[in-house]
């Protein structure tokens, strides 16, 4: 199962012009998971709650300048901080005009000094937890829908993309069936072979997707392995599959270190066909593996064209990578999701940068060593990407 999303801390806000009032408050709202931001006037409080995802509000209602009610009405004024609840502070009575103004700002409650401790502690504890609700429905919310499409891409895949070579398969069984002559069953028995291959490579990108997702993270095998010899091969091999195409592979420095080298040949020969597929047919691809860091390799597959920003946006996502070239369709669009979450599952990072005037460049660093002391195999599970453009 996917880990549980580690929430981050909620942020409350504290607002007085006077640093003692804030000093106090803040020793009692100390201890738990609840950050606390400070803010000596409107003005800042206001900067503060456009930069932050805050939980709640501690707005003294008395002070120079802007006072609290106009802070309050100016967040009911913006999108992003008008659902923001406030309790507003005050030294006064129970004004009622007071009251009345206070909770058409859009105050939730009120607190009057001098404040009990466990009458704030309660009040703010209330609303944190709202918060982390609030939050934990969102995650939820996101990883359902997210499933909801995957499950739907899954079923377009099956009802769609498996049935080209299925329905190509039984053509050919059908011919078969014909007593063609001896020279055209040699082609039909071809074809099927090579359909059954294209529905196993399908398959067995789909069993990685929800292994991805679902199962945990990729497993991964690690071992003593030369990047050098694996490159070199699978240049060779995307050659033959290319041959219109110019492919140059660079390796350079120490290319030794412990991965799992089915892995990593899988990753190499989905960044290369990418690059290979999507770049312009005058230049060259070009490869360079490079080991002169003694911690990491780091590899480059770089070729001419720029990716559109809408599809660079999503292109690590399962089905909203790049899109494939007219005329190919032996794959499902899962190539750049899959090399992804293998460098991930070695612990490593990847990155992609993409112009006009450059072209495209995937950079992936793999970090020498990732085992565990043991030496099992293990899940690798969410690292995010890093990004060469942010």
């Amino acid at each position: 199962m996917t880990p549980p999303t580690v929430l981050p801390p909620v942020k409350c806000l504290l607002v007085d012009d006077l640093d003692e009032n804030l000093l106090a408050l803040g020793a009692l709202l100390e201890g738990g998971d609840v950050e606390i931001l400070t803010a000596r006037s409107g003005s800042q409080a206001l900067e503060l709650l456009l930069a932050h995802d805050i939980a709640l509000v501690l707005l003294d209602v008395q002070m120079p300048g802007m006072d609290g009610f106009e802070v309050a009405e100016f967040m009911r004024g913006s999108k992003r901080t008008r659902h923001v609840p406030i309790i507003f502070v005050t030294a006064s009575g129970s004004d009622r005009l007071r009251l009345f103004k206070g909770y058409d700002a859009g105050a939730v409650d009120f607190l009057h000094k001098p404040i009990e401790p466990h009458v704030l502690r309660s009040k703010v504890g209330v609303f944190v937890e709202l918060h982390r609700q609030r939050l934990r429905l969102a995650d939820e919310l996101r990883e359902r829908t997210e499933a909801l499409r995957l499950s739907q891409m899954f079923m377009a895949v099956l009802g769609h993309d498996l049935r080209s070579p299925l329905n190509t398969m039984v053509m050919g069984a059908n011919l078969l069936n014909a007593q063609l002559p001896p020279e055209r069953l040699a082609h039909v028995a071809e074809l099927i072979t090579s359909c059954g291959q294209r529905m196993k490579r399908m398959i067995a990108d789909l069993l990685d997707v929800a292994r991805a997702r679902v199962g945990g993270g990729l497993a991964v095998q690690p071992r003593r392995e030369d990047l050098r010899a694996l490159a070199e091969r699978i240049a060779a091999e995307q050659r033959l599959l290319y041959p219109t195409r110019t492919l140059e592979l660079a390796c350079v420095g120490d290319l030794e270190g412990e991965w799992d080298p089915d892995r990593l040949a899988q990753m190499f020969t989905n960044l290369a066909g990418n690059a290979l597929d999507h770049g312009g047919d005058q230049v060259p691809v070009r490869i360079r593996v490079d080991g002169t860091s003694p911690d990491e390799v780091r590899i480059v597959f770089a070729n001419a064209g720029a990716i559109p920003a809408d599809v660079l946006e999503h292109l690590f996502d399962p089905f909203h990578g790049a899109q494939r070239p007219r005329g190919r369709d032996d794959g499902l669009g899962l190539g750049l999701y899959i090399a992804e979450r293998i460098v991930h599952a070695h612990r490593g990072r990847i990155a992609v940068q993409s112009n006009a005037t450059d072209g495209t460049a995937i950079e992936v660093l793999l970090p020498r060593r990732n085992v565990p002391a043991d030496g099992a195999s293990w899940h690798a599970h969410d690292a995010g990407s890093l990004r060469l453009d942010a």
